[in-house]
């Protein structure tokens, strides 16, 4: 299965095993939940989606990696204690809590979330002091003498063998306790969760145009060759610093990423030109409604490479600012059902609520954090609502004295000057589709890079939602059309079934 299979299947299961009977008992029995083993080749994501299914439920997440832990850092140290047994005190060894179950304690009394998933990644590479253990561990949840919380669903990670030497192959009686996954490297998958990560749009489109060097491990004469998801995500944060200061990307920079020399070289040499292509067409002007006369010619006889190059930058600026609208929206949804539910304390001279609100918003950011559930959306969201109220606080007490009814207006028109200023962004944003839609129109008449325009702006979220709340014309219309001619293909087909 691909990795985002594996996310819902994961996901579904933690729901499951959470799920609480009348009387507040979960249904599974923990004897009777068995962790899931996620096996898959290095860098595809196992990490990423276990945190991204602890932000969509909600719950906490804790994450282990199991290759430096021995016998006693996982299961407790020893001590010795009293007991009283038939009337006589004895000497008697107990166990220490385990580190990783501590943190599980940890998590839920900082956060106040009392449900979570336990992510021990390499569990396979478990030293040879540890092995014998995990059985215990798989089956009744418990490290030593300590038993994992209840309300706490146990996934495992690992790594097959032929990528790992430390690898010890689980026997059946173990394998028989776990479900387990085998997760494959899929580019069209990887896109869908690199398109919310905004990678960078170089490496996009590299990537459309070399399928093949999205995923690949091997051996060669200078010893063994990798190029993994997780190094083309890290490589696009540190592209997007370099750009930011300017500073220049050569190929031993994309080396301590992609630890291919083919690739390595070849990927350069394209950004290189994706950036020549982005000063040559101008794409400021193009966005703004005064594409240039010599980009629409080129556009027009440039190679199929090229045109999708091109979009793709397109794409990249218009998408990345349709997100920043909508996350300003979802900022100003939540600033105004906090506004509301204080509105009458304001009204009455309780200038301090804005104070409260800010330090709960913090306390709240502060669980999540430590919990390890929060996205780095909610995290923006959350850090916004808590900047205009400490603003809003410090202006009031800072001003002359006011009433409640002139505090209220006060912050009210900063409200609406945050309003304000998201319908100038968005009217930007509309023009920026309208000038994209005609570039297209005229460069590209009706080929390919229409539908691939329409489809990208339908697959993203962040296009879809601000479409779905905003509206396009542009895009409407050509979806139609295209939705049209699917219809017409599928009833011509089915004529020709027919024999008609």
């Amino acid at each position: 299965m691909n990795i985002k299979q594996a996310k819902e299947y994961i996901k579904n299961s933690v729901n499951l095993y959470l799920k609480k009977n009348e009387f507040g008992e979960y249904r599974v029995p923990v004897v009777r939940q068995r962790p899931i083993f996620l096996l898959g080749a290095p860098g595809i994501g196992k990490t990423a989606i276990m945190e991204q299914i602890a932000q969509e439920l909600g719950v906490a997440l804790v994450s282990y990696s199991m290759t430096h832990h021995t016998r006693q850092s996982a299961l407790g140290l020893p001590f010795i204690t009293r007991k009283t047994y038939g009337g006589r005190q004895y000497q008697v060894s107990e166990y220490t809590m385990s580190e990783i179950l501590a943190s599980i304690y940890d998590t839920m009394e900082e956060s106040g979330i009392r449900e979570g998933i336990l992510f021990l990644d390499e569990i396979n590479c478990v030293s040879e002091t540890l092995a014998p253990s995990m059985l215990q561990f798989l089956q009744y949840k418990v490290f030593g003498r300590h038993q994992v919380p209840e309300g706490w669903v146990i996934v495992t990670a690992g790594n097959p063998p032929e990528y790992n030497k430390s690898v010890r192959e689980f026997d059946v009686v173990t394998m028989d306790r776990l479900k387990l996954l085998e997760v494959e490297p899929d580019l069209q998958i990887w896109k869908e969760y690199a398109r919310e990560r905004r990678i960078h749009p170089a490496i996009m489109n590299f990537l459309d145009l070399k399928k093949e060097y999205f995923y690949r491990i091997e051996m060669t004469a200078g010893g063994r060759s990798y190029v993994t998801a997780r190094g083309w995500e890290d490589l696009s944060q540190i592209l997007c610093l370099y750009e930011e200061e300017q500073l220049a990307v050569q190929e031993s920079l994309v080396a301590q990423y992609i630890r291919n020399p083919r690739i390595v070289r070849e990927f350069t040499a394209y950004y290189d030109l994706f950036n020549k292509y982005k000063k040559d067409y101008r794409i400021n002007e193009i966005l703004e409604g005064r594409a240039p006369v010599q980009a629409i010619a080129r556009a027009k006889e440039a190679a199929f490479d090229e045109r999708l190059s091109l979009l793709g930058m397109l794409l990249d600026r218009v998408q990345a600012d349709m997100k920043a609208v909508m996350e300003q929206a979802a900022f100003l949804k939540d600033l105004q059902t906090g506004l509301k539910a204080v509105k009458e304390k304001i009204l009455s001279g309780e200038i301090a609520v804005l104070e409260q609100m800010a330090e709960g918003k913090k306390k709240l950011l502060e669980n999540l954090q430590t919990a390890n559930s929060l996205s780095d959306e909610d995290r923006r969201r959350h850090q916004k609502l808590i900047r205009f109220l400490e603003e809003r606080r410090k202006e009031l007490y800072t001003g002359d004295a006011v009433t409640g009814e002139e505090a209220f207006a006060f912050i009210k028109t900063k409200y609406d000057a945050c309003v304000a200023g998201m319908r100038r962004e968005t009217e930007k944003v509309q023009g920026e589709m309208s000038s994209l839609f005609a570039f297209v129109e005229e460069a590209f008449a009706q080929g390919n890079e229409l539908l691939i325009l329409v489809t990208e702006l339908t697959v993203d979220r962040s296009s879809a939602e601000f479409i779905a709340t905003f509206g396009s014309p542009d895009y409407q219309r050509h979806n139609q059309e295209l939705m049209l001619s699917e219809r017409s293909d599928d009833i011509r087909a089915q004529i020709a079934e027919l024999g008609l």
